[in-house]
């Protein structure tokens, strides 16, 4: 996985506009989870990855496509960084009728992945 993007304020806006593929986005709520793909035996490594998550997913799951394991990333993130979207970069959201599912999941990773990099400065 050597080839993300880095977990910047640029990134998270590349997520929010749609410049990052969704495979790409997955990837990286994976890694920061602590889900590692092992080339050698071509299987997930799950031992870094926290045991509320790696006893309901022993493999990463897709959060775009799959509305619980979105629910379960936006029930992670901490009280004081729910609105951190907002907050701290000015994101006003989605107009209506111009978003569905998949950019409110989008929105859910990147407000996970940004409470992420606040929390590990």
């Amino acid at each position: 996985m050597s080839n993300l993007p880095p977990l910047t304020t640029e990134t998270i806006w590349a997520i929010l506009n749609e410049e990052i593929d969704d495979a790409t986005v997955n990837n990286l709520v994976w890694y920061y989870l602590g889900y590692r793909f092992e080339e050698s035996s071509n299987k997930w490594n799950n031992s870094a990855v926290s045991p509320e998550w790696s006893s309901e997913y022993p493999e990463p799951p897709d959060f775009i496509e799959n509305r619980p394991p979105t629910v379960k990333l936006t029930r992670s993130i901490p009280q004081e960084y729910k609105q951190i979207l907002k907050e701290k970069l000015g994101f006003k959201g989605y107009k209506i009728g111009e978003f569905g599912p998949r950019q409110t999941r989008r929105a859910t990773m990147a407000n996970w992945l940004l409470s992420y990099m606040e929390q590990n400065q």
